[in-house]
């Protein structure tokens, strides 16, 4: 299922088809007449709208290709990067950038393309736009406190008008089609100097055609839907099956522990037990969540917009269900989930509770059935919540137990015996392979 990760094709190939695409995008350009300051400039004036056609085509033809891949399994759009949303300073720069294309006749990506073709206006906006980089290097610390503002993270039109991708799609297109017609009438108008009487109001038999071809495949979309997160999961590779077979998500608790103490990763934890056995016993400073919740809009985009350095962890009493919640998630695109070994009841074995708060009752196996029973519930006050810390004088033994005086008096202390496990965590990212005309 695309994407392909193409570095595994070495550098230099991986290099030739990203220069490829480039050259083929600015050729796409050229031939546009996007390398024409009048031509360019001539949209704000109602004059030439060639630039919108072009663009919004390029737009609403992708838009179309990519949902009706992501539909029918040939494209895992979880992971394709997505720019992040900054709202405010967004609208602030395209106000900029669009003021700018205005006097010069040029955006960032037309300006290299009049260069390449020897275009002198082309080559001075291209050394402007040098300097303004170079100028908002050296002043973005004075105003970064607005430019990190606003941030919505990965956030889509379908999120913003809470939609099916479908019916956003055909919105889209409806709407692109829309502008297509008022721009030839403003071009008739305002380019051709026509008068009203002489404009032609209704599009030309090839433009028909094209409306209706994208119309009809955005009712595809809309009846085809996009597949559930188990579907997704099937079509995503052999990879992935293999890495649950070969048991590369699961993590020893041992490995969990460490990585907690590692300053340089944050650790999620999320418990899909009941609140009952939640309340129980869990780990220190981990969060109850069904897998409804995780799966829900507001959720999932928590998840997935976290920190690189973070990773997550699914618990449940055994395997069974966090496994489960790792199939869904991971097809939904939550980055670096891991699954606790063996669950809580493998937990307890490593970091074992008091005797007198709880007995084993049970073999410490994939099933989701609690191997220990407690006798009242502890949360996260025992020590083995948090076997990273030595001591803390939050733990007070329910077991009359002398509290060791070189602890302070009154601290629980325990040392646990050290582990031995294979590294499991892999953190990985989202490569921002970007481009556009800005």
């Amino acid at each position: 299922m695309a994407p392909f990760d193409l570095t595994s094709l070495g550098f230099i190939p991986y290099a030739l088809v990203f220069g490829a695409i480039g050259f083929g995008f600015g050729a796409a350009l050229e031939m546009g007449g996007f390398g024409d300051t009048r031509k360019l400039a001539g949209q704000f004036y109602f004059q030439d709208m060639t630039v919108l056609k072009v663009m919004f085509t390029g737009i609403i033809v992708a838009a179309v290709l990519v949902a009706l891949a992501t539909s029918y399994g040939l494209l895992d759009m979880n992971r394709v990067f997505v720019n992040p949303t900054y709202l405010w300073p967004g609208i602030v720069g395209g106000l900029i950038m669009g003021v700018g294309f205005v006097i010069g006749g040029f955006c960032p990506g037309t300006s290299l393309v009049a260069a390449s073709t020897l275009k002198v206006d082309g080559m001075f906006f291209l050394l402007g736009a040098l300097g303004g980089v170079w100028l908002f290097g050296e002043t973005v610390s004075s105003f970064q406190g607005f430019w990190l503002s606003s941030y919505m993270g990965r956030f889509t039109l379908p999120e913003w008008l809470g939609l099916p991708v479908g019916v956003t799609v055909l919105l889209v297109v409806l709407m692109a089609l829309l502008l297509f017609w008022a721009g030839d009438l403003a071009q008739q108008v305002f380019g051709q100097k026509r008068p009203w009487a002489e404009v032609r109001r209704v599009p030309g038999p090839r433009s028909l055609a094209f409306a209706g071809t994208l119309v009809a495949a955005s009712m595809v979309l809309v009846v085809h839907g996009q597949p559930d997160p188990e579907s997704k999961f099937a079509r995503m590779g052999p990879e992935l099956r293999r890495s649950v077979e070969e048991r590369a998500i699961f993590v020893d608790p041992a490995e969990v522990v460490a990585l907690r103490k590692d300053i340089g990763v944050q650790v999620a934890i999320l418990d899909l037990r009941d609140e009952r056995d939640f309340n129980l016993f869990h780990v220190g400073g981990s969060r109850r969540a069904s897998l409804s919740d995780l799966e829900s809009p507001e959720r999932l985009k928590l998840l997935v917009d976290q920190p690189p350095t973070t990773v997550t962890f699914v618990v449940g009493s055994g395997e069974a269900g966090a496994l489960t919640a790792w199939r869904r998630l991971t097809a939904l695109g939550v980055p670096n989930l891991y699954v606790v070994e063996g669950g809580i009841n493998r937990w307890l074995e490593r970091y074992p509770v008091d005797a007198c708060v709880a007995e084993r009752v049970g073999r410490a196996d994939a099933k989701d059935v609690p191997a220990w029973r407690f006798l009242y519930a502890t949360g996260s006050s025992q020590p083995a919540a948090w076997p990273e810390l030595e001591a803390s004088r939050s733990f007070r033994s329910p077991c009359g137990e002398v509290a060791s005086a070189e602890h302070g008096g009154g601290v629980h202390a325990r040392s646990w015996p050290a582990a031995t496990y294979t590294k499991r965590v892999k953190l990985k990212s989202k490569a921002a392979v970007k481009g556009g005309c800005g």
